[in-house]
Order: C-alpha cells, then structure tokens, then sequence
C-alpha cells in the first residue's frame, strides 16, 4: 500500500505546497494588512482608575493608527501630559499625573494616568446684597432657603460644571421672585491641592423688588386688547413672578389668532437699589392669518384612507370667536362637521357649540347620525372639566339586523386631567379621563340611561431610553336595554387604542351579522418600549371586551411588537399583533399618543 500512495503525493504535493505558501504568506502579511486598513489594535492603551476612564474615553482624542516612531510618541505624550491633567482639573483631580508604562512589541503605548485625590468642598459661603440683604424676617427666610438650596454643599466633589450650574442655579432662584435684575457680583473657588480642598465664595446683588405695571400692548389690529389682558394672571402692583409672566406668553403664543409673542420686563429703568419699583410688561404681537384652509390626506388601520379639507376662521364676527369646518372621507366613516369657540369669559369658561352628520359602515352596522350641541367647559392648570348638552339622531342599520331610529338629548360632563412631562413624547406622567352622561323619556329621549366612562393611563420611565404604558380603561351604561341608545352611549372594542390583534370594533355585542355596542365595557394594555434615538421597539399586550351584560363579558387577548417613530405629529406606531383565537396577525399603524 506504501508503495501505491508514494506516487499519488508526488503528483498532488506541488499543489499543496503552493497552497500552504499562500496561507502562510497571507497569515505573515496580516497584521500589516490590519494596521493599513484601521485594525482594532488600539494605538494607545489607557491605564486608569474607573472613576475617570469615561470621562477620559469622552473627552480625550486617541490617535487611530499605531505610532511608528519615538519623535511620534514623543509628540502625543507631550498633550497627554498637558490636555489629561487639565481635563481631569474640571472633575476635581488637581494633582494628576500622566506616566508612559511601557511599549507593546506591537508598538502600543500603555499610558497610566494616575488622577491623585479628589477635591471636594469644604466651605460654602453664600452671600446677598441689595434689596434682599435688608435685615428683614420675609428676606431672612427667604435667604435661608436660597442656602439651603445651593446644589454644591461642603463633602461633595468639586467639578467645574458643578461649580458654574449651582452659580446659574442661585441667579436663577433669586431672579425669578421679586429680584428681576439679580446680578452675580462676586464668585470664587479656592482649591488647596495639596490637602484636596475648595472653599467657595458667592455675592449676588438682588437689585431692588420689582412689581408689575401696566400691559403695555402693541401689535394688534383686528382684535382688542382685552383679548390679551383677560389673560394675565397677574395685576399692576402685583409682586414679579418670572412663573406668570412666562406662563402668560405660552397661553398668548398658543391662541390660533397669534403667530408670534414676545412678553418683556425691562429692569434696566431700576438705575439704583432703591424700590420696590413698578415696571411696565411688554407685549408685542404679531397676529396670525385670519382665515385657514387645510388639506390633508392620510391612512390608519381603523379606518382606512382619509382625505380631508379643513377650515378655519380666527376672527368669527370679529369676536375673536374660532369657527372650525371639516370633511372627513374615509373608508369606512364620512363626516361633515362644524365648531364654533368662544372667548373665555373672566371666570375662565368658554363655549363650545357643534353640528355634524357622520355616516360609519364598521363591522356590518351602518349608522348615520345627525348632532347638535353645546359645551361649557375651563381648563385650570392640567385639569379640564366641563358641561355640555347635545341632541342625537341616529339611524341603525345591522346587517340581518333589525333596522331602528333613535334619538336622545343628553346631558354630558366630563373630567380630564393630563400631567405628563411633554405632551407629544411622554416619558413620565399620567392621563386620566372620566364621562358620565344621561338621557330620560321625559326629555325628547328614546331611553332612560346613564353612562359612565373611565380610563387612566400612566407612564413609567426606566432609565432614560425605557419607558412601560399601563392604561386601564372601563365602561358602563346604566339602562333597561340597549333598544333605543345611540352608538355614542354604548360600546365596543377591538384594533388600535384598545385590542390590538383584532379588527376596529369588532369585539361587542352580535346583532344578525353586525357587531353592535354593548352596555358593558372593559380593556387594560401594558408596553414596553426601549428608544433608540427618534425611532422606538415595543413589545406589547392587550386584553378587553364589550357586552351587552357583565356575565357575558370576555376578555379577549392580544400582543405583539411594534416600531416607534418620534414624528412631529407624536409617535408615529406600526404594531403587528396576533389575537388569540385569530387565525392570522394584523398590522395597526397609529399616532401612539391620543390626547
């Protein structure tokens, strides 16, 4: 057999040997073939404590190829040892040290950065002058709690970024009450190295008190002035309160009639620290377009393509009344509608009045509903409530159902109350939200009934990429039966915002081959959604269910994942969800924030 194989290697091992020449060449060649296209290989290794790597990873440029010769790594060593104990300065470390440890064969630095010991505070002195160094008990008080709240106290690290946002923190504080020209005349931080120590040394000069003067308006010329006074929540004399005066620019800014506000106080009349004195606000407007027409067209899972054109009037009558028009054209739902706000009167309530014509083909039932009403409503702070009456007529049409015609005036109230860190991204916060409306025979009603509506939704931060949504939500409507109860007043569930997994509103109760609203309702959500940037994943379930009767309610189930997009508009969601017993997945694509 030996002498049978001899003969088969000689005629293969030329090959061979070719192919082991390349593989060993290739293998020699490379780690320059790494070094040339930007190896991994680090050109310096940085030897540090924890406490500062990140800040040294951060903030201190590596070079990215290898450093080839001594005059090279001569060069970097002499920015390590200026910019590293320089950088390391602003965290507290004023004694550190920068040391060359070795060089790799492979040619890495090993430079060891040795920070020495942090600095810290060990004395704050936190001193006023002006109006608000009077000795006086209000300003005393006040004064104490202006150190109380200094953010760098004695113990804590001492860091430059540190040291410059307490400063801006207690200019801030004192600035924003009464002090409107509070200056920073004096600050100092006295660093030992050599016992690690800074005492720092503060004086603000408050200036004089400052009072609220007369609204001084300009820029208006279709509407009055009372249109903005009305709005100030605070009166001439009134003590300074940069709060107010802020908050009243941002309710100015966010009437439609307005495109542009710019609320001033100018404190450069004070002259000397005598006072209190009384300064004049600024108010220059520039007003929007009176008038708006708005085409739009989009698409939702719920309900198909829309195409809509929207009008809107800022100046109705010259009252400074908005007067809004719609056509809505979707699949499955058409409306044409009409609203008309008034003016917040002195108490803070506005009317609301509306009027439209819907018609809806949603899972077999065709309604067509005619409405009209009016609601009296105020917002204070995050909390609106509000009472409204509204006359319905309405054409139910099942398919293999009974066909019926009702009507009903009820009398609706509501409460919202939505407190979230931003209204088009929420990270933290919560919504609530609570209806209760009733109807009797007795009053152009076809059926005695009273509903009541209830959802709470919260939000949960975890970390700063990672939030968790809870939202519960319930319904139910007091009544002998559902005969005689328009849509509106009853309930069903399924697809965005409520079930996902399942098709809009097909979760209720069975009529022929419809799917109608039930008196009883019930649906609770938890996501969880991690952000990367603008754009979000989230993993998600749902469950709820409507009934005419609460024995005969069931909770149907579904989950499943979604991408987020943080869009002008809010968080744009497209969701796939599987319901269970559903014979395949559905995709939902939504707004995922409704307020």
């Amino acid at each position: 057999m030996t002498i049978l194989v001899l003969p088969c290697l000689r005629l293969v091992s030329i090959y061979h040997v070719k192919l082991l020449l390349l593989v060993m060449l290739c293998a020699f060649l490379a780690p320059e073939l790494a070094l040339a296209k930007g190896s991994s290989i680090p050109a310096v290794n940085l030897i540090a404590p924890k406490t500062v790597r990140e800040v040294l990873a951060k903030y201190f440029v590596l070079p990215d190829t290898l450093l080839k010769n001594e005059n090279e790594r001569a060069i970097f060593m002499r920015r390590a040892q200026r910019e590293i104990p320089e950088l390391l300065a602003t965290e507290g470390y004023f004694s550190s040290k920068v040391a060359l440890h070795s060089v790799t064969p492979a040619g890495v630095l090993e430079l060891e950065v040795i920070p020495g010991q942090r600095t810290l505070v060990t004395e704050v002195h936190v001193e006023f002058s002006g109006d608000l160094s009077l000795p006086q008990t209000q300003r005393a008080a006040r004064v104490q709690q202006l150190r109380a709240a200094w953010s760098l106290q004695p113990g804590m690290p001492f860091r430059a970024t540190a040291w410059d946002e307490a400063k801006a923190e207690l200019l801030a504080q004192v600035a924003s009450l009464d002090y409107a020209a509070a200056r920073l005349v004096e600050s100092s931080a006295q660093v030992d190295p050599t016992k690690a120590s800074a005492k720092l040394h503060v004086v603000v000069d408050s200036g004089p008190r400052f009072l609220f003067g007369d609204l001084q308006i300009t820029g208006l010329e279709r509407y009055e002035k009372s249109l903005v006074t009305r709005r100030a929540g605070f009166s001439s004399g009134q003590r300074y309160d940069r709060k107010l005066l802020l908050a009243f620019q941002n309710q100015l800014q966010s009437m439609p009639q307005f495109s542009s506000v710019t609320a001033s106080f100018d404190t450069r009349i004070a002259g000397t620290d005598a006072g209190p004195l009384t300064v004049p606000v600024g108010i220059k407007i520039v007003e929007a377009q009176s008038h708006k027409i708005s085409l739009g067209i989009g698409y939702s899972t719920n309900n198909g393509v829309r195409n809509q054109v929207n009008y809107q009037s800022y100046n109705f009558l010259n009252q400074a009344w908005t007067l809004s028009g719609a056509m809505i054209f979707e699949q499955n739902r058409q409306t044409l509608s009409t609203i008309l706000d008034t003016q917040p009167n002195p108490m803070g309530y506005h009317l609301t009045w509306n009027a439209s014509a819907e018609k809806t083909q949603i899972q077999g039932l065709e309604t067509r509903t005619d409405k009209l009403g009016a609601t009296r409503s105020r917002t204070i702070f995050d909390i609106e409530t509000g009472v409204g009456l509204n006359w319905l007529q309405e054409q139910q049409i099942p398919l293999g159902g009974i066909r019926e015609s009702v009507q009903a005036l009820v009398l609706d109230w509501h409460w919202n109350r939505r407190a979230v860190d931003n209204p088009l991204f929420p990270m933290s916060g919560s919504l609530t939200q609570l209806l209760v409306g009733g109807a009797s025979k007795s009053a152009l009603s076809d059926q005695d009934f009273v509903r009541s509506y209830f959802r709470q939704q919260i939000w949960l931060p975890l970390g700063g990429s990672d939030v968790v949504t809870l939202r519960v939500e319930g319904g139910y409507t007091a009544a002998s039966s559902r005969i005689g109860i328009p849509q509106d007043y009853l309930f069903r569930v399924g697809g965005t915002q409520t079930v996902r997994g399942f098709a809009y509103q097909s979760l209720g109760v069975i009529e022929g081959n419809a799917v109608v609203g039930g008196r009883v309702m019930a649906t609770g959500s938890a996501e969880y959604t991690h952000w990367f940037g603008n754009f979000g994943a989230a993993l998600f379930m749902d469950a709820g269910g409507a009934a005419d009767v609460l024995p005969d309610l069931r909770m149907s189930q579904g989950y499943g994942i979604g991408a987020r997009w943080r869009s002008p508009v809010g968080p744009l969601a497209l969701d796939f969800a599987r319901g269970k017993g559903q014979p395949g997945m559905r995709i939902h694509f939504s707004v995922a924030v409704a307020f």
